[in-house]
Parts: C-alpha cells; structure tokens; sequence
C-alpha cells in the first residue's frame, strides 16, 4: 500500500482526478476501480507492490506487433478495473477486490530482477488496467529505463489527460483498447465514454509514444460495416496510416454469454475495410489467420515477418526496412 499521487481533499472525502470518472470517494471507502481507497482522508494505492499475476509473455501476446517482435516480455497486473465491460474476458481478477485475489511481493526492484533473470527486453502493465495502478507504473518504469529495459501499457485508455503525462512519462509503447466508435456502445456495455479514449490516443501519440490499437469486433454490437469504416477512418485521421490496427475475434464470456463468437469472415471484412480506407497494417486476432497474421511491405507487398499465432517464424525486415528500401514503421 501507497499513498496516491492524483488526488484531493473534497468535502470529509477525496477527489480522485486520475481517469475520467473522478470518483468522490468517503472515509474507508474505495473508488471505482477497487484499488484506490480513503484512509484517515488520504487516498492510497492497495494493490502497490502486490500483483496477482505474473509471467513471461511473447511479445506478439499483447499484442505489439511492431516492438521488438519476438522477444520475451514480463508482464503483471492487479485486481480491479475503471470500466465495467459486460464481455470482461479477466473477470477473475477486474471484478474483484484486492483483498480476494492471491498476491505477489513485488516491489518494483524485483519486477526489474525477475525481467532480467527471464531474458526480458521489457515489462508489460496489462491483464488488468493498469492505469489504476499508476504509482506503481510510474515506478517500475522509471527504474526500468535506468536499466535499459522498456515499458508497455495494454491498456482502455481511460485516463485523465493531465495524469496521463506524469504516468507515460516513462512508457515506450502501449497497445490501446479501443472498443468501439460510438459513445452508445462505450456506455451500455462499459459505463463508460468514448472521447476520454480518444483524447488519451492523440495524447500519447504527440507524446512520441509507440502506438497500436486493438478493437474487439463483438457481433451485433460493433461489427457492422459502418462502424468499422468509421472506427478506421477515425485512426488514418488522427493518428496515421502507420499505426497499427489489430481486429480481435469475441468469444462470449462474463454477461454475454448468449453471442456468438466472431466469425473468421468478420474479421477478414473488417481488414479489407482499414487497409481499403489506407492503413498500412491491419492485423485479425484470437483467429488462426494467414494473412491476417503477418506484416507485409506496404510499397511491394513483400512478406516481412510471418506468424504463427504468437510466435514468429520467419522475419525478413532489415535494420527496420523491407529490401525494397521501404522503411516499416515501428521498433525492431
């Protein structure tokens, strides 16, 4: 436990201004995410130095596409969340308090060590939201960047703007969440809004950090044509032709479990629309998808690394460019 950063006096009870829904928080209580409580009105961090979840992922899990592919990452995360996700596929540890789920002692020096003993490049904030969890991000990825290692976000992206510099000031890359393109999905199926995610992705990209997206494509409720084209349209025009955009296949869990899981042909329609609207690497997840899986060379259309789920079979990138002299954004 921690005291937290982000926060203020309101009223006998404590503001917490770190993600948007500034939670008024009273005397022994905690906030939204399950994390954040008031004690003896000062607002401390619960789960800081205690994962419930660790291991040593590929890097293609996150998935980060184009960060150093192929390498080891270590990630953590915590019990609790900010959003309330009725298809919440780590409902074990989101929907949970601190004190029920099984922890780890894990100061942030020994997060570095056991990334290190691991043959680990980087370290990865995920499972859960790690934006809650942001003085003990903060952290891990300052001592982490003394040492040379990376820092990754796999996050929802719903962070304040002003929180948001202090708590990426460290971070190289993240893989944001962006559920869907309309305020009424954001609402009935997380409890939560769009343009928060929005402003926080435009933020991190003027802040010089790694940016890849992924879209879990829901059927009935994010997956018709119109809004993939405008989820699309929305990243070639604020973010780039180069960012990459992952389309993830659904399988029910949690409270929805009366949909059906994404079909391949979904997914394939969704790719064809990005990359038809002009983004460079469209990637289909949670499938086993040939072309879906790869990286191809956006001026020949060579194939650079070819995968298989998360692994990497073959990658033929040279210093970061394909031999046709194309240069491949990212970080390889």
């Amino acid at each position: 436990m921690k005291e937290a950063l982000f926060w203020e006096g309101l009223d006998g009870r404590v503001l917490c201004y770190l993600c948007p829904r500034n939670c008024k928080i009273g005397e022994g209580k905690i906030g939204f995410c399950f994390i954040r409580k008031n004690i003896n009105g000062k607002l401390y961090l619960l789960a800081y130095g205690k994962p419930c979840a660790v291991h040593v992922d590929p890097m293609e899990k996150k998935p980060l596409y184009h960060f150093l592919p192929g390498s080891n990452i270590i990630s953590l995360g915590t019990a609790g969340c900010n959003l309330a996700c009725k298809y919440c596929q780590n409902n074990d540890i989101t929907k949970v308090r601190q004190e029920q789920v099984r922890t780890f002692n894990m100061p942030p020096e020994d997060v570095i060590k056991t990334a290190v003993e691991n043959n680990c490049k980087s370290i990865a904030y995920t499972y859960n939201e790690p934006n809650i969890w942001a003085e003990y991000v903060m952290d891990i990825s300052k001592l982490a960047r003394e040492k040379g290692l990376k820092s990754v976000m796999v996050t929802n992206g719903y962070i304040n703007i002003k929180p948001l510099h202090e708590v990426y000031k460290c971070i190289d890359a993240a893989n944001v969440d962006l559920k869907a393109i309309t305020e009424e999905f954001y609402t009935s199926l997380t409890l939560s809004h769009l343009k928060p995610v929005l402003d926080a992705l435009i933020e991190m990209k003027s802040m010089g950090i790694w940016i890849e997206i992924t879209n879990l494509v829901i059927p009935t409720m994010n997956d018709s044509s119109d809004e993939l084209k405008k989820l699309s349209n929305w990243i070639y025009s604020n973010l780039g032709d180069d960012v990459p955009l992952h389309f993830s296949a659904f399988h029910p869990d949690f409270e929805l479990l009366n949909l059906s899981r994404t079909p391949a042909k979904t997914l394939e329609k969704a790719r064809k629309i990005a990359m038809d609207i002009g983004l460079k690497y469209v990637y289909e997840g949670n499938i086993s998808s040939e072309e879906g899986s790869n990286t191809y060379c956006p001026s020949c259309g060579r194939l650079l690394i070819r995968r298989n789920w998360h692994s990497i079979n073959s990658n033929n990138l040279i210093n970061g460019k394909c031999s046709c002299g194309q240069n491949i954004s990212g970080y390889f």
